[in-house]
């Protein structure tokens, strides 16, 4: 069976990879990370990101509600990790996980995540439970509007080539989906992403509204992702261009922010 997960394995090591490359320098400019501090990645997946956090000796939580995917992170982290008494992984909807039951966090990591939670602003407010009074959390998403922003470069078809189409009206977009025999599944699947796609503005509204601080807003043109996916270097986003409101959307491909409680 195990044979079967070398995909996500390779997957994992580049989540990893890019955690430790981009990620662990940009949150070190604002929190230390050592063996004293405790993490929380909320939908972790297969543990990709986690791995960085678990090498360097760090107590760490990963949620995901995919059984499969927690089971593989569990897997993977106990091959390529010598600490394996210092992580543990949950299988659960984080809205059925309570502070009590994993207490706070002075990091929480979300990657690629927020743009698949239904109801952004709920959730930002459900988060701050789990936060450290001078805790700080990490969000890195593509704004909905960027050209793959749908996620439908995961088609079977020529879609998969396809920039922008995915803001089109629903009932178009759907139609679209269904011409090219996209399978039934993946259409609910890529529907549902338009359901809960989040733009740079809606992000800083969410965060604003549940009593956070924005620490740093970092907005890439090229993301640190595309660094294994095609051996692009990640670049920012040019300045003029990120400073205008809705169409930075368009063309940002990656947006980090680094968020703390107001005081």
């Amino acid at each position: 069976m195990k044979d079967k997960w070398a995909a996500r394995e390779y997957y994992f090591l580049q989540q990893h990879y890019t955690t430790e490359t981009y990620i662990l320098p940009y949150l070190a400019k604002f929190k230390s990370l050592d063996s004293t501090s405790r993490v929380l990645e909320v939908a972790c997946g297969e543990a990709g990101n986690l791995k960085a956090f678990v090498n360097l000796g760090c107590e760490v939580v990963g949620v995901d509600f995919n059984d499969e995917k927690i089971a593989k992170g569990e897997y993977f982290l106990k091959k390529h990790t010598t600490k394996a008494d210092n992580f543990k992984l949950i299988s659960s909807d984080i809205y059925h996980v309570g502070v009590e039951d994993i207490g706070q966090f002075d990091i929480i990591i979300l990657r690629d995540a927020i743009e698949h939670i239904p109801n952004q602003e709920k959730f930002m407010g459900f988060l701050r439970q789990f936060s450290k009074p001078d805790g700080v959390v990490f969000f890195g998403f593509p704004p909905w509007y960027m050209p793959f922003g749908g996620h439908q470069q995961g088609c079977r078809s020529i879609l998969k080539k396809v920039p922008y189409f995915h803001i089109l009206p629903t009932a178009i977009y759907k139609a679209i989906l269904k011409l090219f025999n996209e399978t039934e599944s993946h259409i609910q699947t890529l529907l549902n992403n338009k359901e809960t796609g989040i733009s740079i503005e809606r992000f800083r509204r969410a965060v604003k509204s549940n009593q956070w601080e924005v620490l740093d807003e970092t907005l890439y043109l090229i993301n640190p992702n595309y660094d294994t996916k095609f051996g692009l270097k990640p670049r920012k986003q040019f300045a003029l261009l990120a400073a205008i409101p809705f169409f930075r959307n368009l063309v940002t491909t990656c947006a980090y922010y680094i968020i703390s409680p107001k005081k």
